[in-house]
C-alpha cells in the first residue's frame, strides 16, 4: 500500500521532514522517507541538534575525540552537526537533480546568537556554505531586523537561504522584500539569477495556540490557516506581477514554507494544519510525529487555494476582537528568538 504522503506531492507541495540525527542517517531510515513517502527535504534548528546529541549514542564518541582537539563548543557543535548536514545533502542529491534544483534541500541554522547581528550573521552563512560545500544546502537565517539585511546580501552572494521565524504577513513580506533586493543588486551587476532557491518559513500552530483564548468557540483554530491563505494568495500575486522580471532572468521566486505544523490544541485534529495548507508551489515541514500521524490517517486534497473569501472574512473579526497579529507576530518571533538561544546555550554546555 502506496503512502498517504505521496498524493501531496502531486499537488505541487513538498513536505520536508523537520529533524536530522546521524541514527536517522545511518539506520536508512530517512532514505526510506525518500524513497516510501516522498520527502523531498530537511531542516534543523539548535532544539533539533540538542535532541539529536541527547538521544542519539551515535554521537558520543566522535564527541569524545573532538574534545582534545577543539576548545571552543561552537567549533565543536559544528564539527559534529556539519557532517551530518553533508551526508544528508548527499542523499537528497537525486531529488534535488531531478527535480531541477527545486528540491530536495537540507537547513543548517546560523547561530542564534546571531540573530541581532547582520555582518555577523553574513559572514557566519558564507562561512557555512563554504564548509558544507553542497548545492542543496539552506541556510537558516532569522526574519529579525538584522536578518533582513543579511538576507539581502547572502542571496546577493548566490547562497541559497531558509528565512526562520517568520509569525506574521508583515514579516513576510519584509522578507519576500529582501530577496527581492538581492537578487535585483545581482542582476544589475550581470551576475546569473538562476540556481539560487530560498523558502520563507512562516509559523503556522503558535498563532492559534497565542489566540485562541481570547477568540470566540466558533474562531479557535482559524486564524493560522486563514492568515496563510491570505500569505498564500498574495504570493501568488507578487509572482505574477513583481517578480516576473527576476523570473525572466531565471531566478527562482521564494517558495513558502509553513513550519510549526504540528497541532499544538490536543483537541484538534492532529494534522490539521497540514491538510489545510496543501497547495501548488508550497513546502510543509513537518516533525516525525506529525509525518507518522499523516502517513496513518492524513488525507492528501488541495485545501490551500479554498476558501478565501472565509478567510478574510475570519481575519477581520479577529481584529475586530482586539487582536493585531502584527503586533503579536513581532511577540511571538521574541519569544522563538528566545527559545533557540536557549537550546543554543543548552547545546553548546552539552558539547563543552
Amino acid at each position: 500500500m502506496s503512502s498517504r504522503l505521496l498524493p501531496v506531492a502531486d499537488l505541487g507541495q513538498q513536505i520536508w521532514l523537520d529533524n536530522l540525527t546521524r541514527r536517522l542517517l545511518d539506520s536508512g531510515e530517512l532514505a526510506s522517507f525518500i524513497d516510501d513517502d516522498g520527502i523531498a527535504g530537511v531542516t534543523s534548528n539548535p532544539a533539533i541538534f540538542y535532541n539529536a546529541l541527547t538521544n542519539d549514542p551515535a554521537y558520543q564518541n566522535a564527541l569524545a575525540e573532538l574534545r582534545p582537539r577543539l576548545a571552543d563548543p561552537e567549533a565543536r557543535f559544528e564539527a559534529l552537526a556539519l557532517p551530518d548536514i553533508r551526508q544528508a545533502c548527499d542523499l537528497f542529491k537525486g531529488v534535488y537533480l531531478a527535480s531541477g534544483g527545486s528540491q530536495g534541500f537540507v537547513s543548517f541554522e546560523v547561530s542564534p546568537r546571531l540573530a541581532h547581528d547582520a555582518a555577523g550573521t553574513v559572514a557566519a552563512a558564507k562561512r557555512l556554505w563554504q564548509e558544507i560545500g553542497r548545492p542543496n544546502a539552506m541556510i537558516k537565517i532569522p526574519a529579525t531586523a538584522a536578518g533582513l539585511d543579511a538576507i539581502e546580501a547572502v542571496i546577493h552572494a548566490g547562497i541559497n537561504v531558509n528565512v526562520t521565524l517568520i509569525f506574521s504577513n508583515r514579516q513576510l513580506q519584509a522578507v519576500q522584500a529582501a530577496h527581492r533586493r538581492g537578487l535585483e543588486r545581482r542582476r544589475a551587476e550581470g551576475l546569473a539569477l538562476n540556481g539560487i532557491a530560498s523558502v520563507a518559513s512562516v509559523f503556522i500552530s503558535r498563532i492559534d495556540a497565542a489566540v485562541d483564548s481570547r477568540l470566540p468557540a466558533e474562531l479557535q483554530g482559524k486564524t493560522a490557516i486563514s492568515s496563510a491563505k491570505m500569505a498564500y494568495a498574495r504570493w501568488i500575486e507578487d509572482v505574477r506581477s513583481t517578480f516576473t522580471p527576476l523570473a525572466e532572468k531565471g531566478a527562482l521566486p521564494q517558495w513558502l514554507l509553513w513550519a510549526s505544523t504540528s497541532a499544538k490544541n490536543p483537541a484538534y485534529r492532529d494534522v490539521v494544519y497540514v491538510e489545510e495548507l496543501i497547495g501548488p508551489h508550497t513546502i510543509n515541514t513537518v516533525p516525525d510525529a506529525t509525518l507518522a500521524a499523516f502517513r496513518d490517517h492524513g488525507e492528501a486534497e488541495a485545501r490551500l487555494t479554498d476558501h478565501w473569501v472565509e478567510a478574510r472574512q475570519v481575519l477581520s473579526k479577529v481584529a475586530a476582537a482586539g487582536i493585531d497579529l502584527d503586533q503579536l507576530g513581532d511577540e511571538l518571533q521574541q519569544a522563538g528568538l528566545a527559545q533557540f538561544d536557549e537550546a543554543y546555550a543548552k547545546l553548546l554546555e552539552l558539547v563543552a
